[in-house]
């Protein structure tokens, strides 16, 4: 073989490799949490439900920016013009009140958003505390068993089975009411089904090979649990808790309305609807907007939780799919015997009226 010939063999091999190191480049892998968030991205009603969500969030945070707006502080009633001769609330659109006013001629726009920072605030900070509190319970009962398992799974248990409504009743008689007991209360009643499911995976979990890799090289169980058992616990325990936020903000809205909640004047949904009860027969906003802005709030966090789901377990996705295709193909069976059978099986000749 002559030098040119073997300088272009040189040539198309390097080219070669080039491309494959080009083809290779564009080839990423791709992380659990980067898939996640792809097929969330093409679930139309969870990326809805994402965007009511920041709404929410940032009306209440913005709720000092529309005092300022509006001039009307959620606790100054305004007796001259936030209501009528009779002393009935005035309806939206009413002397600068945008979504009407309450019992008490107080801004009703306001107070709903004032209400959204209590409720939101109670269901993301419950959430939060009882997550740390039911994974370091189900990782410590699902890891350790034997005795340790048995008592914290008893006692799981005994939590699940007593009646919160009781007790936040007597905590609310005892203590008084407050955002401290409502925060206690939700908070207490919330970790014990995290901890209940955590420490089910848990038992799965701590059996794998790499767990047993990880104990025969000298890892502790403290950080066997929290370093390997722990990251792959994130998506259960995430769609659990976004679950869990709505379920919090309505026990706090029932606290509210029930009287053992957030104490007026201070805002709260719950209290709201338990004031407009006297009024809704005359004042139909005094009712219907703050339920809405409940009715909303739970649930977008209810489908925002659902597309989590599917998106980190894309089997359920397609199951559903699987069963709609199913139906699909069995409507279009019925429609192709149908035809096949009217083909087959031609309707009788009819003569017109009046012919021979």
């Amino acid at each position: 073989m002559s030098i040119t010939g073997i300088e272009v063999a040189g040539q198309e091999i390097a080219a070669g490799e080039g491309a494959l190191d080009a083809s290779a480049a564009k080839i990423q892998g791709r992380s659990q949490w980067q898939l996640t968030w792809r097929r969330l991205r093409r679930d139309k009603v969870a990326m809805a439900a994402l965007v009511v969500i920041l709404i929410m969030v940032v009306l209440a945070l913005a709720a000092p920016v529309f005092v300022s707006i509006t001039h009307h502080p959620p606790n100054i009633a305004y007796p001259n013009t936030g209501e009528d001769a009779a002393g009935n609330p005035v309806g939206p659109g009413t002397a600068g009140f945008w979504l009407g006013t309450d019992g008490t001629g107080r801004d009703l726009f306001i107070r709903i958003l004032y209400g959204a920072r209590i409720s939101l605030f109670v269901g993301f900070v419950t959430t939060a505390i009882g997550v740390v509190a039911g994974v370091s319970v189900g990782l410590m009962a699902g890891y350790f068993g034997g005795f340790v398992d048995t008592v914290l799974a008893r006692f799981t248990d005994a939590v699940l089975a007593f009646p919160y409504v009781v007790l936040a009743l007597a905590l609310a008689v005892v203590l008084g009411p407050s955002l401290t007991v409502i925060i206690g209360v939700i908070a207490f009643f919330s970790w014990a089904a995290i901890a209940r499911i955590v420490r089910g995976q848990t038992l799965s979990i701590k059996e794998k090979e790499y767990i047993e890799a990880a104990r025969s090289l000298g890892a502790g169980p403290f950080r066997i649990m929290f370093l390997d058992i722990l990251p792959n616990l994130l998506a259960p325990v995430l769609v659990l808790a976004t679950l869990y936020i709505p379920t919090a903000v309505v026990f706090e809205a029932t606290l509210s309305y029930l009287g053992l909640g957030i104490q007026p004047p201070t805002a709260s949904w719950g209290n709201i609807l338990s004031d407009a009860q006297n009024f809704y027969q005359v004042a139909w906003w005094y009712v219907i907007f703050p339920a809405a802005a409940l009715l909303i709030t739970t649930l977008a966090f209810n489908l925002f939780g659902d597309g989590i789901r599917d998106a980190m377990d894309p089997r359920t996705e397609r199951a559903f799919a699987a069963g709609r295709a199913r139906r699909r193909r069995g409507k279009r069976q019925v429609l192709a015997n149908d035809s096949q059978s009217d083909l087959s099986h031609p309707a009788p000749y009819v003569p017109p009226a009046g012919g021979s």
